[in-house]
């Protein structure tokens, strides 16, 4: 049978599995052996163990659960609350400062823990009482948390980025960088339609608006106060980001030692040494973990079933065969991707479709690391838009009053940003593609 043919026998199955509700790792590992059974014999299944170990036995994976780590630890505490009051401090005289104070929080917080609900959560749980005490409109408050949480999956360090560089075989350590100046964009383009919105819906009189009362006043003493708590997480991110551009250390090892310095600062600022909280932290970075490693073998073990069946190979000749400009065949894998990250949340979706589109990119004449970043911008608006969206339910929960329609007017708007970040980032693909140019090449390149 044309290996085409088999391509869709074995997507549709995958939708009916992976809409059937099933976890995704058990789904598409339920997939992997009906169609391994039924297209390559009963024999095979012997290798499904040895193709599960060979699926995790990298050591780009370790950065995983260490960011992950990272990321729990952070947001067991009130690193979140801290950020945002030290933003809104000294943005809080600028027109529509509150809103742009969460977005910087959410850029920061995404950088310390690479997890968008997460971020979402942690500095939604303190935005969005301030935002709608002090004016905003609900679904606009809600909107704001929604879109800042998306930046949690692009700026480093990323658990995305490391899953699409050990699919693709591509640097981690230039994914990374990779992310920073689009990161940079997209915080930019939110914190700009928020001062349009103030400008034109939320200024209701002459007075110090965005709903600040005009006798609130915060002494520099005050913002150097609030600017001395987070300044060791933003060091930290700072010494992880120049380990990876100058060469010196590989993407583990930076989590490793950024892990170690976030629990010795948590200690420290937050007391958080007591052996219930330890516990707490360690549980759930394994419950976490365990959780996209599965994803990570069972994607793999996919991916392989499609490889040895030769569909990977034959829709990317059929790709590249194509005679359109391969802008228009980019154009068609963006809506693509758009269309299955409302569906699949990031991880599995790379995983599931990185190892497919890899040869095509290449074979078009792409730069896998600009696609790596447009891939992961495109599977942000899956974030923030149904029926997964998982920002929108984490956000509806901190807002039990705000109806999910309200959540998604709010967001919309953002929405669109992102899709035009991604035209921004495809005209401009130095966005993306400068600065690991310019990375020394040592031992983070895998």
């Amino acid at each position: 049978m044309d290996p085409i043919y088999i391509g869709l026998i074995v997507g549709i199955l995958a939708l009916i599995f992976l809409f059937s509700g099933m976890p995704i790792a058990f789904a598409l590992g339920t997939v992997s052996v009906i169609i391994t059974v039924i297209f390559m014999g009963p024999s095979q299944l012997n290798m499904l163990a040895e193709l599960l170990y060979s699926g995790t036995d990298n050591f780009g994976l370790l950065a995983i659960p260490l960011f992950i780590f990272m990321g729990i630890i952070v947001a067991s505490t009130r690193a979140g609350t801290d950020l945002y009051e030290c933003f809104h401090k000294w943005l809080h005289k600028v027109p529509g400062g509150l809103g742009m104070a969460n977005i910087v929080s959410c850029a920061v917080f995404a950088a310390l823990t690479g997890s968008s609900p997460a971020t979402a959560a942690a500095i939604g749980s303190t935005g969005i009482p301030e935002l709608r005490k002090r004016g905003y409109d609900p679904s606009l408050a809600c909107g704001i948390i929604t879109a800042g949480g998306t930046l949690g999956i692009l700026i480093p360090p990323s658990v995305t980025m490391i899953v699409y560089g050990i699919a693709t075989e591509t640097s981690i350590g230039k994914l990374f960088i990779a992310g920073i100046f689009p990161g940079l964009l997209i915080t930019a383009l939110f914190s700009l339609w928020i001062l349009f919105v103030y400008n034109k819906k939320l200024k209701k009189d002459s007075t110090d608006m965005q709903g600040e009362p005009h006798f609130v006043n915060y002494t520099f003493s005050e913002k150097l106060k609030a600017s001395v708590r987070i300044l060791p997480f933003l060091l930290i991110i700072v010494l992880v980001l120049i380990s990876l551009y100058g060469g010196w250390a590989t993407p583990s090892e930076a989590a490793g030692v950024g892990a170690f310095l976030i629990m010795l600062i948590a200690m420290a600022i937050y007391r958080a040494y007591q052996p219930h909280q330890i516990k707490s932290i360690l549980m759930r970075t394994l419950k976490e973990s365990t959780m996209i490693m599965m994803i990570v073998a069972m994607s793999f073990l996919f991916s392989s079933v499609l490889t040895e069946l030769y569909i990977t190979q034959a829709v990317a000749q059929s790709m590249v065969k194509l005679h359109v400009s391969r802008w228009v065949i980019m154009f068609f894998i963006n809506i693509m991707l758009l269309v299955i990250g409302c569906f699949l949340p990031p991880v599995a979706a790379i995983l599931i479709l990185a190892p497919i589109l890899h040869p095509v990119i290449v074979g078009l004449g792409f730069d896998p690391i600009w696609f790596g970043v447009v891939m992961t911008v495109n599977l942000e608006v899956g974030l923030i838009t149904p029926p997964v969206g998982l920002n929108l339910y984490v956000v509806q929960g901190i807002a039990p009053d705000v109806s999910i329609d309200e959540v998604l007017k709010g967001s919309f708007p953002f929405v669109v940003i992102l899709l035009v970040s991604i035209v921004i980032i495809s005209i401009f693909p130095e966005l993306a593609t400068w600065l690991p140019r310019k990375m020394i090449t040592g031992v983070a390149s895998p």
